[in-house]
């Protein structure tokens, strides 16, 4: 009797991590597709005819970024915007001579004006990129802009990068326009990690429904973020998310609560310049933040740990469990959910131009993932909190500010 109540239960858990495959492939925003680029755009005309282009500012919080500046900066200075356009980059601090290099970039390459200033440490209840893009949108309102981007420093621009978001921006009345820019996948890690990242982050926050009116659903990826001036203002950006350590979607939550209208997509010409070439690199990354994800809640963190294996970790344990033990039901349960998780990746291996025999691996993947997000938790507890580049901010905030 014990060990028929332990094989139906085997087969029950592998049923229902096969029906929560099926229900994500069909109900969760069709999260798996990357057919989700810029919507279709027009450029600006004035009433006579020619093109009227509205003035941009770029803002550019940069904190010890001078191994990454020579391959990005250069790329915003040379965009070939037809309307005024200049670049405001925060040197937030920096110990490496980020602020003289990318004066000195400007010097050699020209292009668009640069301006570099830096606003000095932050004060408490900010984080550090947060007071800097503060500082940069300040600098950047006394030029009178239409809009704002705010990119990283990290994010090579192709040289239509400005005009195509503006453009986008415009055609659709979006108030906020996000692109996610493609990462770097060169090492052995990059390519098992990296293109999951980004499948995960459409899974929670699936890129169709973002940028459909009326639903709860909002994000944006700080690497590439057009704002609109006065949507900004409405919006209280940045003072409403000034503690938020996962910025770009606490920054699309209060434009979407207040009213805008946003857009997030995968991006084809704008792509991170970041190497991560290690596991050890790619972990300090994700557990960076993933805690501050689950808003610091265990119970947040236990359920997000049960989701993972039930839906990552089942599939290969009950088909192989199931073939060892001969238990069919449960094999071919977990094949198949094996089977649709597989499918789902396929289009993100394809975006990021890696072999599609990767796509098996993502329990693994996942594995790693849910590993991280606990570690996380676990120096949140310790006192260490989530740190970056020298800061650790130990407060257990929101993921944007409510008051």
């Amino acid at each position: 009797m014990g060990q028929t109540a332990r094989v139906s239960a085997v087969v029950w858990i592998s049923a229902v991590s096969l029906a929560a495959w099926l229900w994500l492939l069909l109900c969760q925003g069709f999260f798996w597709r990357t057919d989700v680029r810029l919507p279709p755009r027009a450029e600006p005309a004035g009433p006579a005819g020619p093109a009227e282009w509205p003035p941009v500012c770029v803002v550019v919080p940069a904190r010890d970024e001078a191994a990454v500046l020579p391959a990005s900066l250069p790329s915003l200075l040379a965009q070939d915007y037809p309307g005024r356009a200049e670049v405001f980059l925060v040197d937030d601090g920096s110990s490496d001579g980020t602020g003289e290099l990318a004066r000195e970039l400007a010097r050699r390459h020209g292009g668009l004006t640069l301006t570099v200033d830096s606003p000095g440490e932050p004060p408490p209840g900010w984080t550090g990129k947060l007071w800097a893009v503060r500082h940069g949108i300040a600098l950047a309102r006394a030029r009178g802009p239409e809009y704002l981007l705010l990119t990283d420093a990290d994010i090579a621009h192709a040289p239509d990068s400005l005009r195509e978001l503006v453009a986008a921006a415009r055609t659709g009345g979006f108030d906020l326009v996000s692109q996610m820019a493609r990462l770097r996948v060169e090492s052995v890690w990059e390519r098992l990690v990296v293109p999951a990242f980004v499948y995960f982050f459409a899974q929670l926050y699936p890129f169709r429904r973002i940028g459909r009116p009326g639903t709860r659903t909002a994000a944006a990826a700080g690497g590439c973020v057009l704002l609109r001036a006065e949507a900004a203002g409405r919006a209280r950006i940045p003072e409403a998310v000034r503690h938020a350590v996962i910025d770009d979607v606490a920054l699309a939550r209060a434009v979407k609560g207040s009213g805008g209208r946003i857009w997030l997509g995968l991006a084809d010409r704008v792509d991170s310049v970041r190497p991560y070439p290690g596991l050890r690199d790619l972990w300090r990354m994700v557990s960076r933040s993933a805690y501050a994800q689950l808003r610091h809640n265990p119970l947040l963190l236990l359920g997000t740990v049960l989701g993972l294996a039930l839906v990552y970790l089942v599939p290969p344990l009950a088909l192989l469990g199931g073939l060892a033990l001969a238990v069919p039901a449960a094999a071919a349960l977990g094949g198949l959910a094996w089977l649709v998780m597989t499918g789902t990746y396929l289009p993100m291996l394809r975006y990021y131009r890696q072999p599609l025999w990767l796509a098996p691996l993502l329990p693994f993947t996942a594995l790693l993932y849910l590993l991280m997000t606990v570690d996380s938790a676990v120096q949140h507890h310790r006192g260490r909190g989530a740190a970056w580049k020298g800061r650790t901010y130990a407060r257990p905030d929101p993921v944007a500010d409510e008051g």
